[in-house]
């Protein structure tokens, strides 16, 4: 199929230079004006033609191509501040649109109108203050409205929480001016996301304390906050919630992206950032959304035995959009957005990093809990003594 298609084409260019060739000779038996008028009509014609051409292929992949790339359809914001976004992209749609089909069926045209032809002379039009004016101020007018605009978007989607708000952790109803507090930090390959236990907040970590596969985020075990943190393998958030996303990195440049939220800030070795947003549409209403189109009725894994469509297997992701290394490609965790009861129930069922991983380890170094084992080796000496002093008192004063 491959050679056909080169062979067409290069079938098309023979023919072009055949006929260019047949022009040339033409041109000497007809004269040098004539053959140049015809030449101009001809390439004119083609032109209006590629124009029609043009326009035709441009609104036709659009329509194509405008929910699974442009987020129509059911591709639509699934948070709140995502639909400021989206209606802010469709003005800008729309305005670039109509002066990008304006200009074009311009350009084309008038290289048709005003070809170079017998009996008709160009006219000297060397400058119009007017004219000038109405292309620069017009444009100048339009463009002060999309900035204003836009950043208007740009600074209610970027504020924060405000201070007097308070973090949860969502095991209990959450009232209107309560938010979640997750992190998500990037390293190559991968997110490792962190929630926050029953006291709704993230414990204090430092660089120093990262060990890969024992302590991966460098949490510092002495502050009790850490004690009930979760690292769950996906990102799980309560539907209508006002939720603030701390974005760390720990190697080279990475992006926190969630396209179906329209959430997307860089992971800046040593630069923390954030995002705050609030989920409006749960994965299974964002599946249903997708059960009436066509496109997502087909059979998602042809090998998988319940032939279930690409609907019913849809997942919320999270993924990196900053070409951070070879293995780029696999930075991606399922987010499941779910109603504020069930998602008390995951939370649970949870259980902290520090309860499954650290605690009465050698690595526990929580003064008010369990001893390391280094902190007992070191001190069980000093202590014995100590220990045996005040059994002896207390047994003399119980006799006493």
């Amino acid at each position: 199929m491959g050679w056909m298609i080169m062979g067409s084409i290069a079938l098309v260019a023979i023919i072009l230079i055949q006929i260019g060739r047949i022009n040339e000779l033409a041109a000497r038996i007809r004269g040098e004006e004539e053959a140049q008028f015809r030449s101009n009509t001809f390439n004119g014609g083609l032109g209006v033609v590629f124009m029609v051409g043009f326009l035709t292929f441009v609104f036709a992949s659009f329509m194509y191509y405008k929910n699974s790339l442009l987020g129509y359809g059911p591709h639509t914001s699934a948070s709140i501040h995502g639909t400021w976004i989206d209606n802010t992209f469709n003005i800008t749609m729309t305005i670039t649109m109509i002066v990008f089909v304006i200009t074009h069926i311009l350009l084309f045209w008038y290289a048709w109108k005003y070809r170079e032809r017998a009996g008709h002379a160009a006219t000297f039009y060397p400058h119009n203050n007017k004219l000038e004016m109405i292309w620069m101020g017009v444009p100048a007018i339009v463009m002060t409205f999309l900035v204003i605009g836009g950043l208007s978007v740009w600074n209610r989607t970027m504020a924060d929480i405000p201070d007097h708000w308070t973090p949860v952790s969502g095991l209990n109803e959450i009232g209107e001016e309560d938010y979640i507090e997750v992190e998500g930090t990037g390293l190559q390959w991968q997110w490792i996301l962190r929630h926050p236990g029953e006291d709704g907040k993230l414990g204090a970590r430092y660089y120093t304390e990262i060990e890969p596969g024992i302590n991966p985020l460098g949490q510092i075990w002495t502050d009790e906050k850490n004690h009930d943190d979760l690292q769950p393998d996906k990102l799980v958030l309560p539907v209508n919630v006002p939720v603030r996303v701390r974005i760390v990195a720990m190697d080279v440049l990475h992006n926190f992206y969630l396209p179906h939220f329209r959430v997307k800030m860089d992971a800046v070795p040593g630069m923390p950032t954030y995002f705050v947003f609030t989920p409006t549409t749960t994965t299974k209403e964002y599946r249903q959304r997708l059960k009436d189109y066509p496109e997502w009725q087909e059979i998602a894994d042809p090998d998988d035995e319940e032939k279930k469509q690409r609907w019913e297997v849809f997942d919320y992701e999270l993924a990196c959009a900053e070409l951070c290394g070879k293995g780029h490609f696999s930075m991606r965790r399922v987010v499941e957005v779910v109603e504020q009861d069930e998602y008390i129930a995951w939370m649970s069922e949870q259980k902290s990093y520090y309860s499954t991983n650290i605690e009465g380890t050698a690595k526990d170094t929580y003064k008010e809990g369990v001893l390391s084992d280094k902190e007992t080796e070191a001190e069980s000496e000093e202590n014995i003594t100590k220990e045996d002093a005040e059994i002896t008192d207390n047994k003399l004063s119980e006799a006493i």
